[in-house]
């Protein structure tokens, strides 16, 4: 089963991903594939907030890049934490939009359990610049390719999630 999460910044959509694969996962440890690449000090602090809020209840993994990789060979349920920060990875280190939608497209085929985390990008302005608009592109697309794969999608708003799918 794959399930999407997605909405705005701090809309709630990682606290209850967590929680939705803890629950569903019973007694099996589930893994949480962290995306983030280190930045600056104020990411890092973001970073530190995250490990420390799933605190053992999860085995991580880190792969800012190459998630096929990381998961070809996972068994067990998986939080994909998240694809957005993944998109932005791929954008700036220059790898071609149909490689990255290929990947996420491979990763949603994975027979695994699987909760994707995504912000949705889509209901801001249009972008003044040709690197934010290509990153809203790419974003909005992979959303439709998730939302196409997942079993279920919810979008959260305000600590809550609505049922999309």
């Amino acid at each position: 089963m794959k399930t999407l999460f997605i909405g705005g910044v701090k809309s709630g959509k990682s606290h209850l991903a967590e929680a939705y694969i803890l629950e569903r996962a019973g007694p099996v440890k589930p893994f949480y594939l962290a995306t983030t690449e280190f930045i600056d000090n104020e990411m890092q602090a973001r970073i530190d907030r995250h490990r420390q809020r799933r605190g053992e209840l999860f085995t991580t993994l880190e792969a800012p890049l190459n998630l096929l990789e990381a998961l070809k060979d996972c068994k067990q349920p998986v939080l994909l934490e998240c694809v957005t920060m993944w998109l932005n990875n791929q954008l700036y280190h220059q790898i071609p939009e149909t490689d990255t939608l290929r990947e996420l497209e491979a990763v949603l085929r994975l027979p695994c359990d699987m909760v994707l985390v995504h912000n949705e990008v889509g209901f801001g302005i249009m972008p003044d610049n040709p690197v934010a608009r290509q990153f809203v592109d790419l974003s909005g697309r992979a959303a439709q390719l998730m939302g196409q794969h997942c079993d279920k999608v919810f979008f959260c708003s305000a600590g809550l999630a609505l049922a999309m799918k």
